[in-house]
């Protein structure tokens, strides 16, 4: 098997960056998921809500700062001085972390794309947040991603869904950071750890799938696929899964191309 993408959401629920090569840090790859927008009550927002998320691009460059893209909108920077100014407690899911609140003019630049008044917020320190316990070491650390610092899913995977949905979908709608080539359909779900590149993983839960896998990220169109598809045949309880979270145990660089092997399987 063969890492065949990587890819990076410099802000949480917009559009996808893909990489070459990326640097596997505790909390996840290097630039993923470190900003975030959220409401007038520093509460995150996705696409969940807003599926107009998904047509922003926002491309990082020198260090903390942005590009913002979106079509029909003039462009517009984003950088953050080196004072930590402008610091305010946002929540994501459960955890109340400190965040340094983006220049006004890029709130502004959201809030009209979106439609309603919004933020923009930076992750200054990604070692703040923590994963849940109930899955990972205590002191595990992550960006602002859902859960866990990288979700992996294979094409292998993908192809088996495809082949029962009326009309197939890309590997975008589940918002990958790595994406396998090779090896057999969900064969995923009995992985314990794997080494891609330098980085060794530990697989540490399937990855429960929400609305925004519905939400084309192309045009930001919303159906009832591959929801309906996938619970017919990936249903646990009432969570429908599909992709696997990893947990880093050390960091390094991994690319397109590394070879992805499984150290451990389930007993």
């Amino acid at each position: 098997m063969v890492l065949r993408s990587l890819h990076i959401y410099p802000i949480k629920s917009t559009h996808r960056v893909a990489q070459v090569r990326a640097t596997v840090n505790p909390w996840g790859l290097s630039g993923d998921r470190r900003w975030m927008i959220v409401d007038e009550h520093a509460r995150f927002l996705t696409q969940r809500e807003l599926p107009r998320m998904a047509l922003i691009q926002a491309v990082p460059y020198d260090g903390s700062s942005l590009l913002l893209t979106a079509s029909g909108h003039r462009y517009q920077t984003v950088s953050l001085t080196g004072e930590r100014t402008d610091i305010i407690k946002v929540l994501v899911w459960k955890d109340l972390v400190p965040a340094q609140k983006a220049p006004e003019e890029a709130s502004i630049w959201l809030s009209t794309f979106l439609g309603r008044r919004v933020n923009l917020v930076y992750m200054y320190d990604p070692t703040l947040r923590q994963t849940s316990t109930e899955y990972t070491k205590p002191g595990t650390t992550v960006s602002f991603a859902d859960g866990y610092p990288l979700l992996c899913t294979t094409e292998a995977s993908l192809t088996m869904l495809n082949e029962k949905l009326p009309t197939p979908i890309p590997m975008e709608r589940f918002r990958p950071n790595v994406v396998v080539s090779g090896g057999t359909p969900f064969e995923e779900d009995a992985w314990q750890r794997i080494r891609i590149g330098e980085v060794i993983f530990t697989v540490v839960k399937p990855c429960t799938r929400c609305t925004i896998t519905t939400v084309d990220q192309e045009t930001a169109s919303r159906g009832k696929e591959p929801l309906r598809t996938l619970s017919s045949f990936r249903k646990r309880g009432s969570n429908v899964y599909f992709g696997e979270n990893l947990v880093p145990e050390n960091t390094g660089i991994i690319q397109t191309g590394d070879v992805v092997e499984v150290l451990e399987f389930d007993s």
